[in-house]
């Protein structure tokens, strides 16, 4: 049994007086009688570390022992022991910090290869939209004087949405509407003088001609004045209101979003590397903050057959089932399955170094060459190389040799 802490606190003690009987930072030597107080406490501990090591009065203790325990007892006692000792032991507390650093290996937790479902997944980020649905915008600049207050509310096609400012629009209406009316009285008179032989065909022709003019122009002017008024272009429920009276209104600019509530869909871009290996029926797990502990599947119900050459993605199109608790307009991150085996060996994504794993046998890591198959985010088909329940080190330290000594820890959980 080795020496208690208590007797270490001792031996740190009897180390200080027994140094202290030498130089100080002054000059000066510490007293007679501290070097006597180091030596009786260094005195005291080998006397309990070796009956500790021999004990004086214990059964089966022949007398050769006994003797050995004597002459041990009297040499660690001695000046001479006493300095020998102390370097012993200082090389010890030495080797002993070496060996606790360096010489046990680094720590490394071993998980178990085990059998289960190897799932390859291509991922996409995206926003839930209704699959029908329209935005209503602007095509003109100009004030909002009107506008429904109906978000949440059903809308048939040609409610009214929007009203922006018309005045000026209207009042070159009611000037096209007056020079009509003039020509169409110079029309009935021209019209009249000609039946009396005092108009000629020509004069008769020149009026009606400006008439017909000032009625296209009429025509024209309804048609920009019908665009000063914004309705619904379908049947559905205002999901969303983007604009307020006394707001100017931009062409382009959005003011309304009109669709059906179900079905909803996801709408998904992926990287163009992946996009070969994405096909419609394919099942698709869907993760939203709002239902983080909630599972969402959908499926692939679209490729877009271009993509963007500037952003190098394709967009895709994930069919939501009508019982789906997304809501329009939440972001989504869909992980599509692209391919998937059951019953096939497993080892940690981290575990795999190229193309070699680090088996855990005993205290020492060995470097494993393995075949390897579907490779997921978290877990990794193992082909051939390793048996189920082998060890391996997950994750396995970059430099880490073949053949190394480990100390092998629990797993983070």
């Amino acid at each position: 049994m080795g020496p208690q802490p208590v007797a270490i606190v001792g031996v740190g003690s009897a180390l200080r007086h027994i140094n202290a009987a030498g130089p100080s930072a002054g000059g000066h030597r510490h007293s007679q009688r501290e070097r006597e107080d180091g030596v009786g406490i260094w005195n005291r501990y080998m006397e309990r570390f070796v009956d500790q090591a021999v004990p004086a009065s214990a059964p089966g203790v022949t007398q050769p022992a006994q003797d050995w325990r004597q002459r041990l007892l009297r040499h660690a006692t001695s000046g001479r022991g006493r300095s020998l000792a102390i370097v012993a032991l200082v090389l010890a507390i030495a080797a002993g910090a070496w060996f606790w650093r360096f010489g046990r290996g680094p720590e490394v937790a071993a998980v178990a290869v085990t059998r289960g479902t190897a799932v390859e997944i291509v991922y996409a980020t995206g926003a839930v939209e209704p699959v029908r649905w329209a935005k209503v915008a602007s095509l003109l600049r100009d004030r909002i004087v009107d506008i429904c207050y109906c978000e949440g509310k059903a809308v048939a096609k040609g409610d009214f949405l929007v009203r922006l400012d018309d005045k000026e629009q209207r009042a070159q209406l009611e000037e096209l509407r007056a020079r009509e009316d003039y020509a169409k009285r110079e029309m009935e008179r021209v019209s009249h003088l000609l039946g009396r032989g005092a108009a000629t065909t020509q004069a008769y022709e020149r009026v009606s001609m400006d008439l017909r003019q000032i009625q296209a122009l009429i025509s024209v002017q309804m048609e920009k004045l019908a665009d000063y008024t914004i309705t619904a272009p379908m049947d559905g429920v205002v999901l969303r209101r983007d604009g307020e009276v006394g707001e100017i209104a931009e062409p382009g600019q959005i003011l309304f979003r009109i669709g059906a509530p179900r079905p909803l869909q996801v709408v998904a871009e992926v990287n163009e590397e992946d996009i070969p290996r994405i096909a419609i029926g394919q099942s698709a797990l869907l993760r939203n903050d709002a239902f983080a502990g909630r599972r969402l599947e959908g499926t692939v119900r679209e490729v877009t057959p271009m993509g963007d050459a500037v952003s190098k993605t394709y967009r895709i199109r994930i069919a939501l089932p009508d019982d789906t608790p997304l809501i329009a307009g939440m972001s989504v991150e869909a992980n599509v399955v692209t391919r998937q085996k059951t019953g096939v060996l497993l080892v940690p994504a981290d575990a795999v170094q190229g193309t070699s794993v680090f088996v855990v046998d005993g205290s020492r890591a060995r470097r494993r060459q393995v075949e390897l198959g579907i490779r997921g985010t978290r877990a990794v088909e193992v082909v051939s190389g390793v048996a189920e329940g082998e060890r391996v080190a997950s994750p396995a330290p970059a430099d880490l040799a073949d053949g190394a000594r480990v100390r092998v820890v629990e797993p983070a959980r």
